[in-house]
């Protein structure tokens, strides 16, 4: 049997996902790897990296070479740490290659490098970031955005939205529908047989019985004991401040943080650099770094590859087949 074939997403060409994945391929992975994006950016930017870039053209699901590149030409020339609004529908296509040859079996999963969500927009293209345009691409209803590294799942009840609409946008059926999806995708992505989550609550002291706010009590704590009435391996909603904390999280696979900037703080400082972006309830496998473009680094700068090099591992890791 080959080797799990996982497309690579090259990213946007002026930041430094080029750089990444020229790095990547000097380290070996358990599957074959194929760089989407434009062949002459990755050889450039491998040549500054010094890195020897042995990667062939891509030949379909056949092909056995560790590394190769599929070529999807940029539209116009990259220049190292300059945006060009003129790139920005090559880097949806680039995603939009990655993902049909998922939902097609040609590859196995898709890995992520990162892109400029304003050069995209000034392409005249809606864009969010990934999570949000390949749920729609996908016509998934809800998707949950999920980081893991350090020892530590953490997973999203909201996104990117501004701290102002978080309240609002966490409601009983969302909430639950987010558990539902976390639960269904670390049995069945991550192999955890019995799945235990812990839920953040939303405001200070998780409320303070309703004195710092009504939300855990009017909102999360029914969803909790619905879901944990039903066999879900679901319990809180406990104070942020103190989950996540070395003592409270021993007995937890992944906490539910109600927002971006609640969660991510602390799984970045355990884990920045080796962290992984996981989007779950998706019919593909999606794992991304957990960093931006760096474009003042593009070409030049000191990167370091970690974060991709171990979302291409995880990836893989979902991937294989269940014995």
């Amino acid at each position: 049997m080959n080797a799990p074939l996982v497309a690579l997403t090259t990213g946007e060409p002026a930041g430094i996902g080029p750089d990444l994945c020229a790095l990547v391929a000097r380290e070996s992975f358990d599957g074959r790897i194929v760089f989407v994006g434009d062949r002459e950016v990755i050889a450039a930017r491998a040549r500054m990296r010094n890195v020897a870039l042995d990667a062939p053209a891509y030949a379909g699901p056949s092909t056995t070479a560790p590394f190769s590149v599929l070529h999807v030409p940029a539209a116009a020339p990259v220049q190292p740490g300059r945006l060009d609004a003129a790139n920005g529908r090559h880097v949806v296509a680039l995603i939009d290659r990655a993902l049909d040859g998922c939902v097609a079996g040609e590859f196995a999963a898709m890995v992520t490098a990162p892109v400029q969500k304003s050069t995209i927009a000034d392409a005249g293209i809606p864009f969010m970031g990934h999570t949000e345009y390949l749920a729609e691409r996908t016509g998934t209803p809800r998707v949950v955005m999920l980081l893991a590294g350090g020892g530590l799942r953490v997973a999203l009840a909201t996104t990117h939205l501004a701290l102002a609409d978080v309240p609002r946008a966490i409601t009983r059926e969302s909430l639950e529908a987010t558990l539902r999806i976390l639960d269904g995708d670390l049995r069945r992505r991550f192999r955890i047989a019995e799945p235990r989550i812990f839920v953040a609550g939303l405001n200070p002291h998780a409320g303070e019985s309703g004195y710092l706010g009504r939300e855990e009590i009017d909102v999360i704590k029914p969803v909790i004991e619905r879901l944990a009435k039903s066999g879900m391996g679901v319990s809180g909603p406990y104070p942020a401040d103190t989950l996540f904390t070395r003592r409270m999280l021993e007995g937890c696979d992944a906490v539910l943080a109600m927002f971006h900037d609640q969660g991510l703080p602390v799984l970045k400082h355990a884990a920045f650099g080796d962290a992984v972006n996981v989007t779950l309830g998706l019919p593909v496998i999606r794992t991304s770094v957990d960093h931006g473009t760096a474009l003042d680094r593009a070409g030049i700068g000191e990167v370091d590859a970690g974060s991709l090099a171990a979302a291409i591992r995880l990836a893989l890791d979902l991937a294989r087949p269940r014995g």
